[in-house]
């Protein structure tokens, strides 16, 4: 397949992306191949760990590639979107509980569905140009990938923060919020992956890693908890309205962009899983009664048209006023029964 590149290469399963044009977004032939490969390693005594890097400097993964949902979705056609989920959620589970150490190189844009695919491994790296984002709720999706549950993990309520604003993060902010755990310089990065491939270790990412530089997320901190601290998406406005300074208009300024209803919805899941026992699983589950209904009942279509159709920037989004009724809230993520998320691979 030329949009990647799977092999094993000394003791280490090597995947790279190799769509540098389209900033390897990942298409759903590419989850499909990425999970056969992870599930013939497992059981391969050659192959000691996975490492996952991409072609090009500007991007590791700069998310799903949606043409196809956008296209589908518009005639009516939500089945080949909620299998594309599915199974893409699929994958994010394995490479969250994978049995071997998972490496991942998240050089440039790591958004949305490249964090799904880069964020949920054992070592994740980042370095000068890391630049990771959930900007989901900006085209009426909620994060997801299994991205609610790094958020709800988060420090504080930055989850809330980064889950509706889609602010990136450098790779120091990264690994203050959870989406990454090792600072190593770009320079190094390829003589440490040949030493992986050559030990079949984790020790070359010990000997190379540093201390990131300040996170401008922590120093932001309080500023966040304090304005995100409410149980909705209103009591948060409301929070924000109130008060004044340049975090403030700033913050306001992302929101205004975002679908109200992904927001609300973003917010909830984030507090549902701060609950007792929160996992990929629950998570994923939520994220999918959330996707599985968003051509349909939110706005993901609209927001797909103003961002990458017809690029006005002008999405016209269901609860434009931002008063979003907590029934809206429930509708979208109700359990779906017969139809909730199965993570077991099926032919």
């Amino acid at each position: 397949m030329s949009d990647i590149s799977i092999r094993v290469t000394g003791r280490a399963g090597r995947i790279t992306l190799t769509r540098p044009k389209a900033l390897n977004a990942l298409t759903y032939d590419m989850c499909l191949a990425i999970e056969d490969a992870l599930d013939a390693w497992r059981e391969e005594d050659a192959v000691d760990l996975v490492v996952l890097d991409a072609e090009g400097d500007r991007a590791f993964c700069s998310g799903g590639d949606i043409a196809e949902l956008y296209a589908t979705g518009t005639k009516g056609d939500y089945a080949y979107g909620r299998r594309f989920w599915a199974d893409e959620y699929r994958l994010n589970a394995k490479i969250f509980s994978y049995s071997k150490p998972v490496v991942s190189f998240l050089q440039g844009f790591t958004m949305g569905g490249g964090v799904g695919l880069g964020c949920h491994g054992s070592h994740r790296v980042v370095g000068e140009s890391s630049q990771i984002a959930m900007p989901e709720c900006g085209i009426g999706l909620l994060p997801d990938v299994g991205g609610t549950l790094i958020l709800a993990l988060a420090p504080g309520r930055l989850g809330e923060y980064l889950g509706t604003t889609a602010t990136r993060m450098a790779g120091e902010d990264a690994i203050y919020a959870g989406f990454a755990n090792r600072y190593i310089p770009e320079a190094k990065w390829q003589n440490v992956i040949e030493q992986l491939e050559k030990t079949g270790t984790t020790d070359a990412l010990e000997a190379a890693r540093i201390t990131p530089p300040p996170s401008k997320l922590e120093a932001q901190a309080d500023d966040i908890a304090a304005s995100f601290d409410g149980e909705t998406l209103a009591d948060i406005l409301d929070t924000l309205q109130t008060k004044g300074g340049d975090f403030t208009d700033e913050t306001l300024k992302k929101l205004r962009r975002m679908s109200p209803l992904a927001m609300a919805c973003t917010i909830e899941v984030i507090h549902r899983l701060r609950g007792p026992s929160p996992s990929i699983e629950k998570a994923l589950d939520h994220e999918y009664r959330f996707t599985f209904r968003a051509m349909e009942h939110a706005d993901f279509l609209e927001g797909i048209r103003a961002a990458i159709i017809d690029k006005d920037r002008s999405p016209s989004w269901q609860f434009a006023d931002m008063n979003v009724p907590l029934s809206a809230v429930d509708k979208m993520l109700q359990p779906l029964g017969a139809d909730a998320l199965k993570l077991e691979k099926t032919t």
